[in-house]
Parts: structure tokens; sequence; C-alpha cells
């Protein structure tokens, strides 16, 4: 007599369970307060100096440890406890933050502090970026990977969504300081969430330093996918820095003023959360080649700022492009995590970020430049051959098409 089939449990959502739920509660708070803080930030600084040099400044001190200390950052979340060390950082974001916070609520803020804050919390970006992607295979299983990762980008998208408008609130309420304290509390909330988290860990043997440091380096170059996609990404965040550069000034000579600029950015927000939506529902069978197609979309509005298309038809391409982008950021999460072993996972994501933010100041200072000697349509146009063809171009890489 044949034996009876069993059926097979129905799988749980990640959010089902204690520790991924831990781990979504507080990224959600944290990128809560980080959203609100842009806006802050730039108001607190004009209010201190009235300069915009100074706030030029204040977000090079944030970006440039961030860039340096990211592979710090890879090989020690590796080495060590990933949900620790996440931590400590939230812990060190929220102490920086309090005090730029309790600085303007003052009303005697000084420039200095400012921008040694913004230098805190991007070392401190630099240690905590790293630790995600251990953090969220270390909380669930493999069968949910893919819907956890995009549970995250939801989460970020949706904060990105409402971020503005509660920045807004705060800042002509009650002032940019209860935004800073606001981001503080955020993670103190996060870093009590992660003190109760317990997760799996691949002990990972001490080595030296710069021998984790190349380990990390053979695995992306190993991956003809891996290393392929990372030029593809540079070349969108080097051409987002072009677009964020360039647009607000078209924006305000031809699009019809700043109301279009700002319904750009938050049309953008939301194509943003409905690329992550459709991640969680859309399973492609070749994850990476799908979403580096869709990534492609983003020379569509920079083309169009750089015909002197109308505003109507700019804001519907930049929003479909960042659907792009909220469709690229789960599934490549969950391919980069199913497919890089889990000691050399943080060092391999730390790579990854590196080259991203890289191309961003690139962008920034190419961009003007360029429009100064030749008008904004030649840096928008190159930006979006590169952006495009970068892309497109990974269909051509056998590892990409093999992918499933």
């Amino acid at each position: 007599m044949p034996a009876l089939a069993t059926a097979r449990p129905p799988v749980r959502h990640p959010l089902r369970t204690r520790p991924f739920r831990l781990l979504f509660a507080g990224r959600v708070l944290s990128l809560t307060g980080d959203a609100v803080i842009p806006a802050a930030l730039a108001l607190a600084v004009l209010e201190a100096t009235g300069s915009t040099g100074a706030l030029a400044v204040v977000l090079a001190c944030a970006m440039v440890p961030k860039l340096v200390l990211l592979p710090v950052g890879g090989v020690l979340a590796d080495r060590f406890d990933a949900r620790s060390i996440a931590l400590a950082m939230d812990l060190l974001r929220c102490a920086s933050q309090l005090l730029v916070g309790l600085q303007l609520l003052g009303g005697s803020p000084t420039l200095w502090l400012i921008a040694t804050a913004s230098a805190v919390g991007g070392a401190a970006g630099a240690f905590a970026m790293p630790t995600a992607s251990p953090l969220v295979r270390g909380t669930v299983a493999e069968e949910v990977l893919h819907r956890a990762n995009a549970a995250m980008g939801i989460a970020f998208s949706a904060t990105r969504v409402g971020g503005p408008a509660l920045a807004g609130a705060l800042v002509l309420t009650v002032g940019p300081g209860w935004a800073f304290v606001l981001d503080a509390a955020s993670f103190a909330v996060s870093a009590a969430l992660l003190a109760v988290l317990r997760i799996d860990r691949v002990p990972v043997p001490h080595r030296p330093f710069l021998a984790d440091l190349r380990e990390g380096w053979r695995e992306v170059r190993s991956r003809d996918w891996y290393w392929t996609s990372l030029v593809a990404h540079s070349a969108w965040n080097g051409a987002a820095a072009v677009l964020m550069t360039l647009g607000p000034a078209i924006a305000l000579d031809r699009l019809g003023g700043p109301g279009a600029w700002v319904l750009l950015l938050q049309v953008g927000a939301v194509g943003l959360l409905a690329g992550s939506l459709l991640a969680d529902w859309l399973k492609p069978s070749r994850p990476v080649l799908t979403a580096n197609l869709a990534l492609a979309s983003y020379a569509l509005p920079l083309l169009l700022l750089a015909a002197g298309a109308p505003a109507w038809a700019v804001v519907a391409a930049y929003g479909l492009a960042q659907g792009g982008l909220g469709f690229l950021t789960p599934v490549w999460d969950t391919v980069v995590q199913r497919a890089v072993p889990e000691q050399v996972l943080a060092r391999v994501v730390s790579y990854d970020s590196l080259l991203s933010f890289a191309a961003m100041p690139v962008g920034y200072a190419l961009a003007p430049l360029a429009a100064d000697a030749w008008g904004p349509g030649v840096p928008l146009v190159t930006a979006a051959v590169l952006v495009g063809g970068c892309c497109l171009a990974t269909a051509l890489v056998p590892g990409v098409r093999r992918l499933r």
C-alpha cells in the first residue's frame, strides 16, 4: 500500500516570526527618523550660518567618513557579531542627533558641532550599513528571504513617502530641533529592540585585517553577474546625482517652478513604494537580469529633461524610474544573501555600497561644470547614455542571464 503523502506546512510570512519582527520594527523607526533629517538639517545649517557653502561642508562631513570606513565596517560585521555592532552604532547616532537637537532647541547652534555630529553619523553609518544583510539573513528562513527583503524595501519606500511631510510638520510647528530629537529617539528604540534580538551567526576565523579585505574583494570579482551589475548600479547613482543637481534649476526655468520639482520628488517616492510592493509579489525567473533592465528606465527622465519635455511627462518618467529602483533593491538583496557565503556577506555588501556611493560625488561635481560649459542637455544626455547602456549591457553577461 503506498505511503500517504504528508502535506507541507504553509510558509509563514517573516513578520509572523519574532526575531524578524523585532528587526523590522527597529528598522521602520530609524528609517522614519532619518527621513525627517534632510529638510531639518538644511534649515538648521542655514539658520546657524546663512550659508549654502556651510551646508555643503556639513554634507561632505557625513559623506567622506562613510566612504572611507565602509570596507572597515564590512570586515568588522563579518568578524564580530553584526547585531552588537548595529546596536552600538544606533546608540552612537542617538547621542549625536540628540546633541544637535538640544543645541538647536537651546537657540545657540554652532556649525562645528553640527559638522562633527554629521561626521559621527556618517562614520556610524559606515559600520551599520554592512550589518543589514547579515541581520536579515540571520533572522528568517531561506524560503521567506525574498519576502523579508521585500518588507524591508516597502518600509524604506513608505518612509520616503511620509518622511518629507512629517519633516515639514515638525519644522513649521516646533522647529528643526525636535526633528533631531525624534531621530535620536528612533535610534534609541531601535537599539532597545536589537538588544533583545537573537540571531544565528556563522563564526569567522580571525585573520589579518588586509587579508579579510582582500577575501571580500575576491568574492566580488569571482562572480561576473555581481561586479558587472555593480558597474551598472554605480552608473545609476552617478546619473541620479546629475539629475538631483541640475533638475531643480530646470524645474524653476521650464517646468513651472518649485511646485513641479516637489511633485516630481513626491511621485518618485510613490514610484519607489510601488516598485517595492511589486517585488513582494513578482518573483522573476532571472532576477538580476530583470532588475537591471528595470533600472535602465532611469535614462528616460534624463532624456526628457534634456529634450525640454512637458512637466507631466518628466514627472511620470521619474516615477517609473524610481519604481525600477524600488523593484531592484529587495530582488538584489535576496540574490546576494543567497549566493554569497554568510561569513563574507558583510564585506561583499560593503563593497557594493562603497561603489554606489562613490559615484554620487562625481556626479555632483561634474554636472554643474559640464552644464556651465555646454548647457544642461550635455550632462543629462551623457548620464542617460551611461545608465541606460550599463544597465542594458548586463544582459550580455553570461552569469546575469544564467542566474535563476
